[in-house]
Parts: structure tokens; sequence; C-alpha cells
């Protein structure tokens, strides 16, 4: 992993805390606390409600789950932006499920064995008990709390979004949409991408839809996303709805606010009556 790499994820943890310290404006929302087994933690989780949810006592909705959800992370602008959306008519009526961090690098990473990855984020390879949590624990408990249907969909940057890939190659059926925004798949010496030509061909069937961009990062993750953009062009199945789109004109500490409204807007648009029909 190169230089630049160490200094993104150092800088992901960064930010993280530097927003704590940063109230800004947030939509009508939920909040409950789970207890979880599978962390041995409790964790907050932050909901957003779209438009006329209490009033169509009947409607069902789909669901967006997103890493980095804390009310001091990135929940409040990804909150306004779909509910702006919403408003204009623009994207789906849908529910946002905020996941708050407790051990951010250690949630969002799989085993690593690059050193160098080590020094940095000591404590990691903790995502596959973050996927049971979300899988085995937050789901249900959402499906319980709320009127939700089983189109799910899942959003995240730089780390977060290296999770959000690593799901879909290890887990494509716990989500129908994945928004990966410059993730981060230098980790473990692009394990992921590495195998993903060999993955696709295990699963000729698969149907999902999968979205990766890439700011200006060229050191690291720019590499890394072209890559896994060649291996989908020659192998990805004729199921898989995916996109690779390269951001240079956008930095890593700004893709996800800048780019978000376009990329839901794309992915999750609003559903025409032809769609709904059984």
């Amino acid at each position: 992993m190169k230089c630049m790499g160490l200094l993104l994820l150092v800088l992901g943890g960064a930010c993280a805390s530097t927003r704590s310290a940063v109230t800004e404006p947030v939509p009508p929302h939920q909040t409950f606390t789970l207890e979880s087994a599978k962390l041995k933690e409790p964790r907050h989780i932050t909901v957003y409600l779209p438009p006329g949810y209490t009033t169509a006592a009947e409607s069902r909705f789909p669901v967006l789950y997103m890493p980095d959800g804390g009310l001091k992370e990135d929940f409040p602008h990804l909150a306004t932006t779909v509910d702006t959306a919403i408003r204009a008519g623009e994207l789906r009526p849908l529910i946002i499920v905020g996941i708050e961090n407790t051990v951010r690098r250690r949630d969002m990473t799989g085993p690593t064995t690059v050193a160098s990855d080590l020094e940095v984020a000591p404590v990691t390879g903790g995502s596959a008990t973050f996927r049971a949590f979300i899988h085995e624990e937050l789901m249900p408990e959402v499906e319980r709390r709320y009127r939700v249907t089983q189109e799910r969909a899942i959003i995240g940057e730089s780390l977060a979004g290296y999770f959000i890939v690593e799901t879909f190659f290890l887990q494509p059926d716990l989500f129908d949409t994945y928004l990966a925004l410059s993730p981060s798949l230098w980790w473990n010496a692009e394990s992921l991408v590495k195998g993903a030509g060999e993955w696709f061909a295990a699963r000729p069937d698969l149907r999902a839809g999968l979205y990766v961009s890439s700011a200006n990062e060229t050191d690291d993750i720019v590499p890394a996303v072209a890559r896994l953009q060649g291996v989908l062009r020659t192998s990805a199945p004729s199921g898989l709805k995916w996109e690779v789109e390269p951001r240079p004109d956008l930095r890593h500490d700004n893709i996800y606010r800048e780019s978000s409204p376009s990329v839901l807007r794309k992915w999750l648009p609003p559903v025409v009556a032809a769609e709904r029909a059984p």
C-alpha cells in the first residue's frame, strides 16, 4: 500500500473526530440504541422517515443503510440530501438508517496481511462481525419498528466504501444496491480486486446494483478502482447493473457531499406506477 493510502486512512479517522465538533442542520429524525450481542456493545442508530410516512399508514418504504451514520458524522448531510430530493419528486421515498461509529477501523475492515495497514489501524478485521450485526440484529429491529419493504441499499465512503464493496462480494444478497464512494480498495494489497474475476465466475446468476467512484487519489484509490472496472468489463454477470465513475474533480474529503445527491437520484429514482404493480 502506498503512503497516500495510509494518509487517507488516518484522515478518515480524523474526519470523524473533526465532524464531532460540528453541529449541522438535520431533518426530523428518530434515534434508538440497540444492545448488540454480536459486537458486545450498544450501538446508536439514527433514522430518517420520508415525508408522508406518518400519514400513509398502509405504505411501506425501502431502506438506505449507512455506516458513518451518527448525528455528528455523515447522517445530517445525507438526510438533508434525501429529504430534498424526495420532496422534489427526484428520489423514491425511503427510510435512512444511520449507524454511529464506535471503533470505525475495526468495523470497516476485513483481515489484512500487510504490515503497513496494521501500523495505522492496529484494531482491524471486524467487518464480518459488523456485517452480522447489520444482518442479524439491526435489520430485524428496523423491520420490527418501521414499515419497510424488502428493498435495501447501502451507501458509504472511504473505509465505509471498502466495507460496502466487501459486503457485495461476500454477501451479495444482503442489499439490492451498493453505493461505494471512493472506497479504500487498496486495503490488504487490493485483495478484493484481485479476487473479483474468480468471484464473478462463480456467480453467473448474480442480480444487484453496484456503483463505485474515485476522487483525485491517483496514488492508490484511482488505480485500484480502475482495475476493478477492468474486471467488471470482462467478467460482470449480465444481471449486475454496475457503474464505475472517476471523479478527478473531487477530493477524498468532499466526494461524499458533492456526489451523493446525483448518485442517489440516479440509482434510487422515483418508482413509476408500472414498476409498483405486482
